[in-house]
């Protein structure tokens, strides 16, 4: 059973970071867009896309408490994870932080922050991946 729930988290984990790759690049191109249509093409796309983010967010960390709890995993690098993992939610209620002032038109950030903004999820998912794989402490 342990495998299996762990092949699932991995596969949550993955589909919900894809998610936190895209989102942020739909920002780029509405911080740069100017035309009303495609503005709302790409809200919509934004709304659609966090939802389902929000959607694959809940087994993947649903599947880590029960992979934690249930099996006993315990490390110093465990603690490290878990702050990034937080530090992930984090980043994701930002990302529907920032979809909502562009909905309101509040945007105030240019596109080369956004493209700077893409990268965090990056930095988290290998420092994540490195810490679970290496387990350095």
């Amino acid at each position: 059973m342990y495998l299996w729930i762990k092949a699932l988290h991995i596969v949550f984990i993955a589909s919900w970071f894809a998610g936190l790759f895209y989102l942020p690049r739909i920002f780029v191109n509405l911080a740069q867009e100017t035309n009303p249509a495609a503005l709302e093409r790409l809200l919509g796309m934004g709304r659609r896309l966090y939802r389902f983010t929000t959607i694959l967010m809940v087994p993947a960390l649903v599947l880590g408490l029960w992979l934690w709890l249930g099996y006993g995993i315990k490390g110093g690098w465990l603690h490290a994870k878990l702050a990034l993992v937080i530090l992930t939610i984090g980043y994701h209620h930002a990302c529907g932080s920032l979809l909502k002032k562009f909905e309101r038109g509040a945007n105030q950030r240019s596109h080369k922050w956004y493209r700077y903004f893409n990268e965090v999820p990056v930095l988290l998912l290998l420092a994540i991946v490195i810490l679970v794989v290496v387990k350095p402490f």
